[in-house]
């Protein structure tokens, strides 16, 4: 089978139009019909439905499409790991994590790895779902729960806790609660019921302390962790956050410090297959130290 026709195959079944792959090819739109063409004709079989909408892989078209992809994701890996044969790290670099995390915590960190590191072109994911790192997705994830895919790499970063907090503008109007009693009287935000939540029982402040005959309403509901950071730093109430929160928000104030809910987990999480990594090597190390730097200093 010829590369370079399965190269420009692979391109149009990803960009669906002959349009799209050749400008990421480099070559006319015709160019790309014949390439497409030739290749249908080798094989005796139609690879694409065409149609004015664009274009639709057939069932055999799928097949090849499959393995091209699996093909050219390997020797994409293989041509990273020989440019990082040199001395110094380089090469893309694409870390998943959660919009919380990642906005809150790793982004702002980010500036000074890449100026340890020039040579690394980054990229961050920002997706509360689970990313498949099998599947080149992304070659690092920073996840809050222990990752579920087999044949992947895990090492733990550090332990999260949630506890309440709110601003200092909201207890000025509304009050500080003594008591976990007195939240009864207090504006709660939680999590909102339209996605699965990063933690099991991650609504306990409504029934903390309730009574069985009345239980907490909260005034917002929100599917988001950062999205409710944002609510609270609002003024507009009170709510449970992950303490790596506080650390980063300076205007957030910590309420009934006894309380503790639910814990959880950061792990570094990437291939097998890239354990040799330079470049995630460098990366873990450089997580590693940030945390340690924080725990040194709280």
């Amino acid at each position: 089978m010829d590369w370079d026709k399965l190269r420009v195959f692979h391109a149009v079944a990803e960009a669906g139009s002959f349009t799209h792959a050749g400008e990421s090819l480099n070559l006319s739109q015709s160019a790309v019909s014949r390439q497409i063409s030739a290749l249908e004709e080798s094989l005796s079989v139609p690879l694409f439905h065409r149609h004015a909408r664009g274009l639709i892989l057939t069932e055999q078209g799928e097949l090849l499409n499959r393995t091209a992809r699996d093909v050219f994701t390997k020797l994409a890996m293989t041509e990273a790991q020989l440019s990082e044969s040199r001395e110094r790290p380089r090469g893309p670099l694409k870390v998943t994590t959660t919009v919380a995390f990642g906005s809150l915590w790793l982004t702002p960190r980010i500036r000074e790895f890449l100026d340890l590191y020039p040579e690394i072109q980054m990229s961050v994911v920002l997706d509360d779902g689970e990313l498949d790192l099998a599947m080149r997705q992304a070659d690092v994830a920073i996840r809050l729960m222990p990752p579920r895919q087999p044949d992947l790499v895990q090492r733990h970063l550090m332990d999260m806790h949630y506890k309440l907090y709110g601003t200092a503008d909201y207890l000025k109007r509304h009050g500080t609660p003594k008591t976990i009693e007195e939240l009864d009287d207090h504006r709660i935000v939680v999590y909102g019921d339209e996605s699965k939540p990063p933690v099991d029982n991650i609504n306990w402040l409504l029934e903390a302390g309730a009574r069985a005959d009345a239980p907490r309403r909260p005034v917002l509901k929100v599917n988001n962790i950062y999205g409710i950071l944002r609510a609270v730093q609002s003024g507009l109430g009170i709510a449970a956050l992950p303490d790596y929160f506080a650390r980063e928000a300076d205007d957030l104030v910590e309420i009934l410090p006894e309380l503790r809910g639910p814990s959880f987990d950061a792990y570094f999480v990437y291939p097998e297959e890239l354990r040799h990594s330079k470049r995630i090597a460098v990366f873990r190390d450089f997580l590693i130290k940030k945390i340690a730097d924080q725990e040194t200093q709280a």
